[in-house]
């Protein structure tokens, strides 16, 4: 009777998981799906609890301190850290992968002989495998994201044929491995760890800071593939249907961003493979001239006085937790009459989506946020496209420059408008370690200063030209 439950329990809690995914396909109805893959989980991990686990004690010994120290930890990251955090989760993942394969391989039971020993070890190997390159990868993107690591690919002489080497190393231990009985077998088995995660920190490593959106994706999918290896391991149909669909939506959310930035999927997982070597980060053709400072008054003029204006978001906008400034300045220019939209790229921020949530964080309603190839066409009707904190996705070298490790990828045609305004600190080079050329077109000012002090000062200004109540300085 138990098992028939788990049964009933697992498949209702697939069904919640794939419509979880269905939710969060659209903004509108993320929330629902995250309702829906959170009761999902509670299914799973109670009928889970209830059927399979004999010591209660030892489980909540477990999970208890998990539980808090996760909630403790996660309730103290800000929406900037947010990609951090989904890195340094893809990295327990894999980590749990390797620690259930080996545990697996050492546990002593009833033994399984012929095919079925055959397939076991298979699963053994290449869940670890998989999770070692999931967990080394994602503490190297981590790192990246952090910035504790440069954002610049690490391009080491022959790395194509190290990784190969790594690879073939690999599958020799694995043969190894497969000819050995346990416990005889957990030295090909360790070697091929270390091997796998060399290789984890090797292909991150080689990537640049413009495809890190893209890294993050594919390690989300690597962490479901991993996860999938491990069901298949314990012999859990639920982990299995689940870590299938991870994996499986990662690489599918992975190749569409790739093919929005003109990118070739192989390429950015296997670390930049086909990469011209002379498009290395913080190359390309030098850039002379000098950029037009501008005000707060001068900008609130500028906004104020323009028919149309388009509003494109970015890292800086997320760091300076700017969100809801920006669309209370929106709506008071709304209330003067001018048309204002945002526009996102598809790789803005570290994460696929990161500018999509913060505006949702801020309420700003779904229908005034557009997609690149929705709003590219309509930058050259603007009067202003107002950019704060964005840099590489801006950046006129990605059509103009082959030496410019971002040429090729797709960009929102801001240089179109009327007048391009910068909300930056200063004149740094975007997360791919490229100088923007567009700060320096006669049509553009730069407003220099911390992008919430600078929008602060923006809305401020607003206010007072537009006479209106005085209800938007209520959450600054």
């Amino acid at each position: 009777m138990s098992n028939n439950l788990l049964t009933v329990a697992y498949i209702a809690a697939s069904a919640l998981f794939i419509l979880s995914l269905g939710g969060l396909a659209d903004q509108e109805t993320a929330r629902k799906g995250n309702l829906f893959g959170i009761a999902g989980m509670v299914i799973a991990f109670t009928a889970t609890a209830w059927v399979g686990v004999s010591n209660y004690g030892v489980l909540l010994g477990a999970i208890f301190p998990a539980v808090v120290i996760g909630a403790f930890l996660a309730s103290r990251v800000a929406m900037t850290s947010m990609p951090e955090l989904v890195a340094i989760l893809h990295s327990f993942v894999g980590a749990a992968a390797v620690l259930v394969g080996i545990g697996n391989y050492l546990q002593t039971g009833q033994p399984l002989l012929g095919a079925e020993e055959t397939i076991h070890k298979l699963e053994i190997f290449i869940g670890v495998f998989i999770g070692a390159i999931t967990f080394t990868g994602s503490i190297i993107a981590f790192g990246k994201l952090r910035t504790l690591i440069s954002s610049k690919p690490l391009m080491l002489p022959a790395r194509h044929l190290l990784n190969l080497s790594l690879l073939i190393a690999s599958v020799v231990l694995g043969v190894w491995f497969m000819g050995l009985e346990s416990p005889a077998g957990l030295t090909p088995l360790l070697a091929m760890t270390a091997i796998a995660a060399l290789l984890g920190i090797h292909l991150v490593m080689a990537i640049g800071g413009a495809d890190m959106p893209v890294v993050i994706s594919m390690l989300n999918s690597y962490s479901g593939w991993a996860a999938a290896a491990a069901g298949f391991m314990l012999s859990n149909d639920l982990l299995i249907i689940t870590g299938a669909l991870v994996g499986s939506s990662g690489a599918i959310l992975s190749y569409i961003m790739c093919k929005a930035m003109n990118r070739s999927f192989f390429s950015v997982i296997l670390g930049g493979f086909g990469a011209n070597a002379g498009a290395s980060a913080g190359g390309g053709t030098a850039i002379v001239g000098e950029a037009k400072p501008t005000t707060v008054e001068e900008t609130v003029e500028l906004l104020t006085d323009a028919s149309s204006v388009i509003i494109v978001p970015g890292y800086g906008m997320a760091v300076a937790q700017a969100q809801h400034t920006v669309y209370e300045i929106t709506q008071l220019l709304r209330e003067k009459g001018v048309n204002v939209r945002f526009g996102i790229h598809p790789v803005a921020g570290r994460m696929p989506g990161h500018m999509n949530v913060l505006l949702a964080e801020a309420n700003v309603p779904y229908d005034e946020v557009f997609e690149l190839e929705d709003i590219n066409n309509e930058f050259s009707q603007a009067d202003v496209a107002y950019v704060i904190g964005a840099n590489d996705v801006t950046n006129p070298s990605a059509k103009t420059d082959p030496k410019s490790p971002i040429f090729g990828m797709p960009i929102l045609d801001v240089e179109k408008a009327k007048t391009v305004l910068f909300v930056k600190r200063g004149m740094g080079s975007g997360y791919a370690g490229v100088e923007n050329e567009l700060f320096f077109r006669d049509n553009t000012m730069m407003l220099f200063g911390d992008a919430k002090k600078m929008t602060d000062g923006i809305r401020e200004g607003a206010v007072n030209s537009h006479q209106v109540s005085p209800r938007f300085l209520s959450s600054s």
